[in-house]
C-alpha cells in the first residue's frame, strides 16, 4: 500500500515536528497494522499510559487516526488510538451526522515506541472491525507539542481549517484484504 506522507494543516502548524508519515504495514482476513512515525518528536507531548479501554475525547492530545468510507456511501468509521493505549471507534451516517460508538470485536493492540527524536506508533487492529471494503482511506495525526501547540496532519486537507472528517481526506482507498 505504501506510506503516505502526512501534510500539517497550514492555519496550524507544528513547532518542532518536522515530519509525519503513515502507513498500513500488513492486512490479512484477521489483523490490519499501522504505523506512524513521526520525525523531530523532541518538543513532542505524549499522554501518559492508561491501559487499553474505550476514551473519547483522545484528539485533544496526541493522537493517531483512521477513517475508512466504503465505496457507494456516506455511512464512514472512524478510529482514534492514543499512546496511553486508549482508543475509541465510532460510526457517522454521514458527514459529522449520526455518531455513535462502533461495536468492536476485541481491543486494538497500541504500541508506542519513543526515542529522542522520533516517535514510532504501531496498532493492530481486528480486521472484524472494520467496515465493508473496498472503502476511502484516511490516515491523520494530531500532534500535541510543548508550549501549547497543537498540529493537525493528514494526507490531504480542506482549506480552511482542519477537518479530518471532510472528503479531502478520504485521499486513498483500501481493498479487502487477500484470503490464503
Amino acid at each position: 500500500m505504501g506510506t503516505f506522507e502526512l501534510l500539517p494543516h497550514l492555519a496550524r502548524p507544528p513547532r518542532a515536528v518536522s515530519k509525519v508519515e503513515a502507513r498500513v504495514t500488513s492486512f490479512d482476513a484477521r489483523w490490519m497494522t499501522l504505523r506512524w512515525r513521526v520525525e523531530g518528536a523532541s518538543a513532542l507531548l505524549v499522554p501518559l499510559f492508561a491501559g487499553s479501554r474505550r476514551a473519547d475525547g483522545l484528539w485533544q492530545a496526541t493522537c493517531f487516526e483512521l477513517f475508512l468510507k466504503p465505496e457507494g456511501g456516506e455511512a464512514y468509521a472512524e478510529f482514534n488510538f492514543s499512546p496511553s493505549q486508549n482508543w475509541a471507534a465510532y460510526d457517522f451516517s454521514g458527514y459529522r451526522e449520526g455518531m455513535a460508538e462502533r461495536t468492536m470485536p476485541r481491543h486494538p493492540v497500541c504500541t508506542p515506541r519513543r526515542g529522542q527524536s522520533v516517535l514510532i506508533f504501531d496498532v493492530a487492529l481486528p480486521t472484524a472491525a472494520l467496515p465493508a471494503l473496498p472503502a476511502a482511506l484516511g490516515l491523520t495525526a494530531v500532534i500535541e507539542e510543548e508550549g501549547g501547540v497543537t498540529s493537525f496532519w493528514a494526507m490531504a486537507h480542506r482549506e480552511d481549517r482542519p477537518d479530518f472528517h471532510h472528503e479531502s481526506c478520504f485521499a486513498a482507498s483500501l481493498a479487502a484484504p487477500h484470503r490464503p
